[in-house]
């Protein structure tokens, strides 16, 4: 693994737990529906949505960069440069001899007196 992807991979992992830390830390729509109905006062049933806080826009960042990251790494990926050929590349066909090269034909075969290919009764 190269520096540049284990930078990436670095920055990666510090989005996702940056996503994880800051979506536990808001509070959803449900809790304000308690407040709806005269526990305390709301502007509606499921909350606010017009305005975003810090907490919402920095996950949206971190969302970004994780998205960013995720990309960069497909990419290094994607493009690494092959060395060595694949598996397949250094097969050779094995050497066969001229006596085994071309099969006898089976109206030869019965010339010789072979019944080798005759069912036995």
């Amino acid at each position: 693994m190269n520096t540049l992807s284990l930078v990436v991979v670095v920055v990666q992992v510090l989005a996702a737990l940056a996503i994880i830390g800051l979506v536990l830390l808001q509070h959803g729509k449900g809790a304000d529906m308690g407040a709806a109905f005269g526990s305390g006062a709301s502007g509606s049933l499921f909350g606010a949505t017009g305005s975003s806080n810090f907490l919402s826009k920095s996950t949206a960042v971190a969302a970004a960069i994780f998205f960013a990251a995720t990309l960069g790494l497909a990419f290094i990926g994607n493009h690494h440069v092959s060395q060595s050929g694949g598996v397949m590349d250094n097969l050779q066909a094995p050497a066969v001899p001229a006596q085994q090269a071309a099969p006898a034909a089976p109206a030869e075969a019965g010339k010789l007196g072979d019944q080798s290919n005759q069912i036995p009764k």
